[in-house]
């Protein structure tokens, strides 16, 4: 994100609350997420990041405040106008989530299928650029998700959620489960994406170095409520699972690797 002036907001949350089961998730959150920015959201287990992120996507009820996407409360949106909001945008969930009967090149143009008329030639090609794009070879079109590394899976997933040059990418826990090498391609992948794609990114994760290499700006779950900063200012909270995690062994490693 540049420095200078504040670019346009694109997401804007205002007073949420959040109950899952009767308790009680978020407690009244704020959050601005600028155009153009990767912003990443950490907390600690059960803190409700992914929660978060399913109700920005219409995907989590909450019980009370406002989820403005792209100049849009979502709360106003009926049932095509929400289907037209979420082709706006691309999501990558854990693992993938992937379609275990369907061919790589398959699960890339769901989207394709579900929102547009295109013929099947030109969602082949859609589908080889996507693919592409993220670094995987032209063979794994042909495969089935069974038969890719998981970091190929990650990589599937992430042309899929591109599918329809989305303005917004929501990432949930895109790093989880590779070991570290490919998990640092991953986030130069990322980065290299939001770059050349003009993306705003919003990333939940739980791994420091992938804070570190790809982020602008980082939300924090904590205590039902939201702190954002930089790594940099983040490590100064007082609050102790926060210091604990940024100026921890692992927060200062990731600070000086």
């Amino acid at each position: 994100m540049n420095a200078g002036a504040a670019p346009p907001v694109v997401i804007c949350i205002r007073g949420l609350l959040t109950r899952i089961d009767g308790r009680v998730l978020h407690d009244n959150i704020d959050l601005d997420v600028y155009r153009g920015e990767i912003l990443g959201v950490v907390g600690g287990s059960g803190s409700g990041k992914s929660v978060l992120l399913r109700s920005i996507v219409g995907l989590q009820t909450p019980a009370a405040g406002r989820i403005t996407v792209l100049g849009q409360e979502l709360r106003d949106l009926d049932g095509d106008a929400l289907v037209r909001m979420q082709v706006r945008w691309g999501v990558l969930f854990q693992e993938g989530a992937l379609f275990g009967d369907q061919t790589v090149a398959e699960n890339v143009q769901v989207p394709l299928r579900e929102h547009t008329d295109l013929p099947q030639r030109l969602m082949d090609e859609v589908a080889s650029v996507r693919l592409s794009m993220v670094g995987l070879p032209a063979d794994a079109a042909g495969k089935y998700p069974a038969q890719l590394s998981g970091g190929m899976r990650k990589r599937a997933g992430l042309a899929r959620a591109l599918a329809l040059d989305p303005e917004l990418l929501f990432l949930d826990e895109p790093t989880a489960g590779l070991d570290p090498i490919a998990a640092a391609e991953f986030d130069v992948l990322v980065r290299e994406l939001q770059q050349s794609l003009h993306l705003t990114v919003f990333m939940v994760t739980h791994d420091i170095d992938t804070l570190r290499a790809t982020t602008d700006r980082i939300a924090v779950l904590a205590d039902r409520t939201l702190r954002i900063g930089t790594m940099a200012s983040l490590v100064h909270d007082p609050h102790p699972w926060i210091h604990e995690y940024f100026a921890g062994v692992r927060g200062r490693a990731a600070m000086t690797g």
